[in-house]
């Protein structure tokens, strides 16, 4: 009996194999096979790939005997495919994630993520009481509603509520987080609340861990997993309910491989399960915005901040009055409110968006900015390994050089601050405080990321310099200062989503100060007081901004009342790319009211030494042109060397 297996790879459809075994084997079901020199894992499609000539049809080896894929699962692999343009085999390899993920049963260790039912001591205040019933009225078949709350309203015991009632049905429950980062602090009120340490799935999950966590849900074992964008792809067996939490946060977006935005295709799952999906947010993106506001997402909003703390204060330092000392970049003014704070022993963060010691470094001789060879963008200093840093293909080297004027060593100029500049000019002011860098670099190395933020929970840390990373939903309840060393912001250039992302990262920093304290202030740096962006902050009405930025939007025809798909051609030959992308762009089908942008080059037009162009293809929302296109790209013969990358939906246009 001819039996169609898909296998995990870069291919489109499934093979043909023979199954001599007694075993009926059904769609769904795990089978092992071989596969040019190796036997890998597979699953029985549910339809047949025309064989158009002869060719030996292997056996299939052996029937794994596990829960079969359900046929939702089936669906959900299908469209995600069909929507994203990406093989279906490179879909099911994502919901295989760990090498011989099937093979083996951990079930004795099910039980370390039993869910002990809690005593109650958490008590829902009355605004998030009425949330909760909102949510709940919705009921429990597919809806998306969005939980909208100032930042520290309490937003996640709501939803916890949610899902203690929805698994004690003998459902399962899928938490989704923007950041591994997130998962050890989430992870202690997660246990706090349920009574038990939850199944955390992300990269940094042992493939162990990985095993026992997919063989668990795929039997209903385990009832909760808090995860990260992959943890989408997880054999559920009964799963009832999805939770999104910052839901805005551009890290749900995949940029590199398979790309696809983890949000969106949620609510896809949730739809094919026929389940509900809750997005939670302090500030809505303006894709949700916009569903709220044509009324197909349900809104409940909590207001207040939970158990009385209230919003931090908003202070602009402006540094046309107040400008810094040469060669330093916190002003006189901003030092002495610090100092009040700290005489109150309050904990203070400086936040500065850029790593390192200096964004560039240029020769003050002869003008020559010290670049990356293999991308087109500086070279960033980093102080403490003293080396010079490309943050996107890690290309490493020393200051020293020769000058191109006078063939002589180059005389150093540091251009703008990085955290460690900032770190090294506090440490400088503050002598007798515990300073620390917040950043990718700083956690990395340290042994545990966990232990660096207890410190700062449990105030072992004065003064915090952090990048973006630390405006992520972490609570440290003495942090009651924070200064923007650098607010002037970008809200044009080549990223359409820029003002929005500001908007973002600015609500979600202000949030991170006074969660447990009546008085608590955030001060802006910025030699541009009166920016649209930083007054939009200021106010505090989110929705303001949103409705601006909606019609914004719709007059240029961007989304999200149109939508974009991003197609990339990299190679080594700048000329060949180009020509490559200018003959794609001819076979595309004429479609009313399609519009085929570029070829043009991409703002960083060299990335690991690669050239790189770009062509976005704009079209109406109701339309789902990726049937057309994706037949173009499949029939088009891609010359050995060149790499062409679709995103649908893209975010990132560096």
């Amino acid at each position: 009996m001819k039996v169609p297996v898909l296998i995990p790879s870069i291919f489109d459809h499934p093979f043909t194999y023979e199954n001599s075994n007694r075993k009926l084997l059904k769609a769904g079901n795990f089978v092992k096979v071989p596969f040019g020199t190796k036997e890998v894992t597979g699953v029985v499609w549910n339809f047949e790939q025309k064989i158009k000539k002869k060719i030996k049809i292997k056996k299939i080896s052996k029937k794994i005997e596990v829960p079969k894929m359900s046929s939702k699962m089936m669906e959900f692999i299908t469209w995600f495919s069909k929507y994203n343009i990406v093989p279906l085999g490179m879909v099911l390899k994502m919901t295989l994630l760990a090498k011989d993920v099937v093979d083996k049963s951990y079930e004795k260790e099910f039980f370390k993520f039993n869910i002990i039912k809690n005593q109650n001591k958490f008590k829902l205040n009355k605004e998030q009481d009425t949330s909760l019933k909102f949510l709940e009225k919705k009921g429990n078949q597919f809806n998306v509603s969005v939980l909208e709350g100032v930042t520290g309203s309490g937003k996640t015991l709501v939803y916890f509520e949610r899902v203690k009632k929805i698994i004690s049905k003998n459902a399962q429950a899928l938490i989704m987080l923007p950041e591994i980062a997130l998962s050890n602090q989430f992870s202690s009120r997660f246990k706090d609340f349920f009574g038990v340490h939850p199944a955390i799935w992300n990269s940094k999950t042992s493939i162990k861990n990985k095993k026992i966590i997919w063989r668990g849900l795929s039997q209903n074992k385990i009832k909760i997993v808090i995860g990260t964008r992959s943890a989408l792809f997880l054999p559920f067996k009964k799963l009832r309910i999805i939770i999104v939490d910052e839901e805005h946060d551009a890290s749900y977006k995949q940029d590199e491989g398979v790309s696809y935005n983890a949000r969106d295709m949620a609510i896809i799952r949730a739809s094919i399960e026929n389940i509900p999906i809750h997005l939670v947010t302090s500030i809505p993106s303006v894709e949700t915005y916009n569903n709220i506001v044509s009324k197909k997402y349900g809104l409940t909003t909590l207001k207040k901040r939970y158990r009385e703390a209230t919003l931090p204060n908003f202070e602009i330092i402006n540094l046309n009055k107040n400008e810094p000392e040469k060669g330093k970049w916190i002003a006189k003014k901003t030092i002495e409110k610090v100092k009040e704070h700290l005489k109150k022993n309050d904990q203070i963060l400086f936040f500065l968006n850029r790593r390192g010691y200096a964004p560039f470094v240029v020769c003050k001789k002869c003008n020559d900015k010290f670049q990356c060879p293999n991308c087109s963008v500086n070279l960033i200093f980093h102080n403490k390994t003293h080396r010079l840093l490309c943050h996107y293909c890690g290309h490493q080297s020393s200051l020293k050089r020769k000058c191109k004027k006078d063939n002589l060593k180059c005389n150093i100029l540091m251009c703008g601050p990085g955290v460690e500049r900032i770190y090294l000019e506090l440490k400088k002011i503050f002598t007798d405080k515990k300073i620390e860098i917040f950043s990718s670099d700083s956690l990395r190395e340290h042994d545990s990321v966990e232990d660096f933020i207890n410190k700062i929970e449990k105030k072992k840390i004065d003064i915090i310099v952090g990048t973006q990373l630390i405006s992520k939903g972490f609570h440290f309840p003495k942090l009651n200062c924070i200064v923007v060393v650098d607010a002037d912001f970008s809200s044009h250039g080549y990223d359409l989503r820029s003002a929005e992302k500001n908007i973002q990262l600015y609500h979600q920093l202000r949030g991170r100060a006074g969660r447990a304290s009546t008085n608590s202030t955030i001060y802006f740096q910025t030699f541009t007081p009166n920016d649209e962006i930083l007054l939009n902050v200021s106010r505090n009405n989110p929705h303001l901004f949103l409705k601006n930025e909606l019609n914004l939007r719709r007059e240029k025809k961007l989304p999200p009342l149109y939508k974009l798909i991003s197609l990339t051609i990299s190679g080594n030959n700048k000329n060949i790319i180009n020509q490559i992308a200018l003959n794609l762009k001819f076979k595309f089908p004429k479609i009313n009211d399609v519009d085929i942008l570029g070829p043009v080059d991409t703002p960083i037009y060299k990335l690991k030494k690669r050239y790189r162009c770009r062509m976005l293809i704009r079209y109406p929302k109701n339309l789902f042109i990726q049937k057309y296109f994706s037949t173009v790209l499949k029939n088009t013969k891609i010359p050995f060397g060149i790499k062409l990358g679709v995103d649908v939906d893209p975010t990132n246009f560096s």
